[in-house]
């Protein structure tokens, strides 16, 4: 008989696997780049490789997803976002140890071959062939570089990353040629420096660095030689290899990748041995992904700035390009939170509000003059766990909130912003009774509002005539409907829009002469933002969060800037600013006044008590505070809030005061300017000019008014009085302040 090679009879199985693994990748190889029209490979294979010819030369290499880092406007973290926690180095900054100790255990010829290993090739082929599965694999790190570019290309979609990742000869081939164009093009140390960073090393870590500062909290650069060798062990497989959850394997896997260095002369064999004899000792930093991080109540304004690089086309045309843009990360976002004012905020709400109370409270804070957001916050905090929500309640839903909340009373500013702006003096008197019926018909944008209702005042003792001051100071109802009956819906529909007012929930404003009384759902930011209008001298500015971005190559991008223009004369914001003053000394909002500065707002209460609101504002600030139930389900009577029992709420009682704190500490520190009001006396003390009836029509004013007297002044008995753009006195009757 003839004798048997060494090995026994499977020899012949081993050649022939050999001859057939390499004849196939070489053959596909040569089809696709050598002969790329000849059918080399037969049918099957030509199935198999698919549309190989349509692979383009040049490797297109995405940008890698990394970490983008959201700061206040000092530059203090809010939050690190990712997809992908990456942080992407270069060479110089990854530790000599951990670029020879992953070409050690994943390509130790990576140096000496090209893009393909074909006497790695062979030697996984006879390999596998012994051991009867797949013991061994062929691929070099150029080539697992490449596939690991398919998978992030691939993202999070389960079907795409599959494709990426499928055992198909059509896949090798694809994968191949791109390692080939690679290594014309990148060299050796550029597509080390790639593979280190765009690969997993399990626990959520994306390239070296994150790794380094998951498993040890240190640099990449600053890596031993035992470290390096556990991060270089964990590639092959993040589950199987991970130190926190399996110490022994990872510590094998480690002691493996040191003796193989020092085989490959990369480190001696006493400082393997060394290394090796160390017990592993990690100094773990846990993931710290997404808004849910952020502190001091921050994490509903990051998500507000997320919502604004999704839904602004600043940073793209379409949705799907623009949440690429995201999830790629790599950017560092100056917003314009103020951390002082967050801070006061959030430790106003916690106080008032209770995360387990059957209500909820939001506040916004915005700067006149510029729409900066400087704080916004809520009683229940952001996250997943009983008592928490994800849905930002201080704004409008397409950015990641609620469908709003009625704003009450606190819309009749807007309603004498209107007026103002027609040309009725402040001075107009309406008989304002208890209980009137909607007037009808009421001019509106589009033709006549004819429907039908009653309403009321809140106290049956708020009885005109009134004029507007009193009116607002009392939040008198029916003034202010007979107010808009007179001067039509349409003003203030038009008013509202110049002043940023919209639905919450993105409809349009209906046109009733209810929307004098806040029955269109609103939000607390878009309030706050109306209401600097006043305080910024009749000008509005649309809320922006950010100041400034840059990507991970410290390029400035392009960010949405905020639109300022007059929605209102300055006499006319003056004149609002001196009836809303009048809310906080003499009026509903006495509780929300704040001491030693100018301030001015307005409370609001809607009907059934679904929600009680303050919105105010200085000349350096506006804010808007809401109580109520997110569900509009819960009415506030017989209600316990913050530990304080309510047999009903009112906007002055309980947002009054949230108001009041979170302002106070916002301001806290800084200057308090004086808020330009126009002055606007007492009628009663101008009786000779006649009553205006019951039907309260605006009437011609008989002659201008003299200047003040020597010695008068704001709302005192016997002063004069004078307001600019406002010649004629309307007043008289028998209206009491």
């Amino acid at each position: 008989m003839p004798k048997k090679r060494a090995g026994g009879g499977r020899s012949r199985t081993r050649q022939a696997a050999k001859f057939l693994g390499v004849s196939v990748l070489a053959g596909a190889v040569l089809a696709g780049i050598a002969l790329p029209a000849a059918g080399a490979l037969g049918l099957a294979a030509k199935t198999s490789v698919g549309a190989f010819d349509d692979i383009p030369a040049n490797l297109k290499t995405p940008p890698l997803s990394q970490r983008t880092t959201i700061l206040d406007s000092d530059g203090g973290e809010i939050a690190s976002v990712y997809s992908r926690d990456r942080t992407v180095v270069g060479l110089k900054d990854m530790s000599p140890y951990i670029q020879q100790a992953i070409v050690a255990i994943e390509d130790a010829r990576f140096y000496a071959h090209g893009a393909i290993d074909l006497k790695g090739i062979l030697r996984a082929v006879n390999k596998n062939a012994q051991s009867g599965g797949v013991a061994q694999g062929a691929s070099t790190l150029t080539q697992q570089y490449v596939k690991n570019v398919f998978v992030e290309e691939a993202g999070d979609d389960p079907d795409k990353v599959a494709q990426a990742t499928q055992q198909t000869l059509g896949r090798k081939v694809k994968e191949l040629k791109y390692a080939i164009k690679l290594e014309e093009k990148l060299g050796k140390r550029r597509i080390l420096q790639n593979y280190l960073n765009i690969t997993f090393f399990g626990e959520q870590a994306y390239g070296v660095e994150s790794a380094a500062q998951r498993y040890f909290s240190k640099h990449a650069k600053d890596l031993d030689v035992g470290e390096a060798a556990l991060l270089a062990g964990i590639v092959q497989s993040p589950t199987r290899y991970d130190p926190v959850n399996h110490p022994q394997a990872a510590t094998a896997r480690r002691n493996t990748v040191l003796r193989r260095m020092a085989d490959l002369k990369d480190i001696t064999r006493a400082q393997a041995e060394a290394a090796a004899a160390r017990p592993i000792e990690l100094k773990v930093s846990r993931p710290q992904n997404g808004c849910i991080t952020a502190t001091d109540g921050a994490g509903f304004f990051c998500d507000y700035v997320r919502e604004v690089l999704l839904n602004d086309p600043t940073f793209g045309r379409t949705r799907e390009v623009r949440s690429k843009r995201w999830m790629q990360g790599g950017l560092t976002i100056r917003t314009t939170l103020d951390r002082q004012s967050q801070k006061s905020i959030q430790a106003s709400l916690s106080k008032h509000v209770y995360a387990d109370d059957p209500v909820a409270g939001a506040g916004a804070v915005v700067q006149p003059g510029t729409g900066k957001i400087l704080g916004m916050g809520q009683s229940r905090p952001y996250g997943f766990g009983p008592n928490q929500t994800q849905i930002n309640l201080s704004v409008n839903r397409r950015m990641g909130g609620g469908a709003g909340y009625q704003p009450g009373s606190t819309f009749k500013p807007i309603v004498a912003a209107a007026a103002l702006e027609q040309g009725v003096s402040p001075y107009q008197q309406y008989s304002s009774p208890f209980r009137m019926a909607y007037p009808r018909p009421i001019q509106t944008c589009t033709g006549e509002w004819n429907g039908g209702g009653a309403l009321t005042n809140e106290d049956p003792k708020e009885v005109g005539p009134y004029a507007m001051k009193e009116a607002t100071a009392k939040s008198v109802n029916t003034y202010y409907v007979q107010l808009i009956s007179d001067i039509g819906i349409c003003p203030v529909v038009t008013m509202a829009k110049k002043m940023g007012l919209q639905r919450a929930d993105g409809n349009p404003l209906e046109q009733g002469p209810s929307i004098a009384l806040g029955s269109q759902e609103m939000s607390p930011l878009t309030m706050a933002a109306a209401y600097a209008t006043f305080a910024g001298e009749g000008t509005y500015c649309s809320p922006v969060a950010i100041e400034s971005i840059t990507d991970d190559r410290g390029r400035a991008l392009d960010v949405p800037k905020s639109n300022c223009h007059s929605a209102m004369s300055k006499k006319t914001a003056d004149t609002v600013n001196a009836l809303l003053k009048g809310v906080v000394e003499d009026g509903t909002g006495k509780q929300a006044g704040l001491k030693g500065r100018d301030s001015a707002g307005k409370t609001g209460t809607t009907d059934s008590r679904y929600a009680a609101w303050f919105v105010g504002y200085t000349p350096n600030a506006a804010g808007a505070v809401w109580v109520g139930d997110p569900r509009h389900q819960r009415q506030m009577y017989d209600i316990t809030i913050g530990g304080v029992p309510h047999d009903k709420v009112y906007g002055a009682d309980t947002p009054g005061p949230i108001w009041r704190d979170m302002m106070t500490g916002a301001l806290a520190g800084r200057p308090a300017p004086d808020l330009p009001a126009a002055t606007i006396d007492d009628p009663r003390n101008k009786g000779d000019q006649g009553d205006q009836g019951d039907q309260g029509k605006p009437k011609p004013n008989p002659k201008p008014k003299p200047e003040p007297e020597p010695g008068g002044g704001d709302n005192k008995p016997g002063g004069g009085w004078h307001i600019p753009g406002f010649p004629g006195f309307l007043g008289g009757g028998n209206g009491g302040w």
